[in-house]
């Protein structure tokens, strides 16, 4: 593996990276919110990955061989929780509100995760500029 392709894997890991912690700020955001029926009710949203390897990428273009790429984003399977609370405005005509299924404390954790794995990447790539530099002042010598 060439050094240029580790900027091509790097950088796809970063922006997979980069959804993951968007889906997690949405997932925040609307940890606390209510909805009169459990359809309208918010439900997380989860990312997920693919590998892209060598027999996925088309014509001689590895630079991201063996990177990754977001599959999809879809709901959390989990249960939506309903409470009573008639005096909500957006209770149903039985008084009940529909919660979000998102946990704030799992979602802290998958934000903390994907930071590290972020930061992780950004090493790998001045890694690879540093190691690419130091091989052109060889070269120069």
């Amino acid at each position: 593996m060439a050094l240029d392709n580790i900027f091509g894997i790097a950088g796809s890991a970063l922006n997979a990276q980069t959804v993951r912690m968007n889906a997690t700020a949405s997932n925040l955001a609307n940890a606390s919110t209510v909805a009169s029926s459990d359809e309208a009710a918010f439900r997380g949203k989860r990312v997920t990955f693919k590998t892209i390897m060598e027999t996925q990428v088309g014509g001689n273009d590895l630079a991201n061989q063996g990177g990754v790429k977001v599959s999809g984003i879809s709901d959390d399977p989990k249960s939506i929780s309903r409470v009573s609370d008639p005096g909500n405005p957006s209770a149903d005509k039985d008084g009940y509100v529909y919660l979000s299924n998102v946990n704030e404390m799992s979602e802290m954790v998958e934000m903390m995760a994907a930071a590290r794995s972020y930061q992780n990447n950004v090493e790998v790539v001045n890694t690879a500029r540093q190691l690419m530099m130091r091989t052109l002042d060889i070269i120069k010598s």
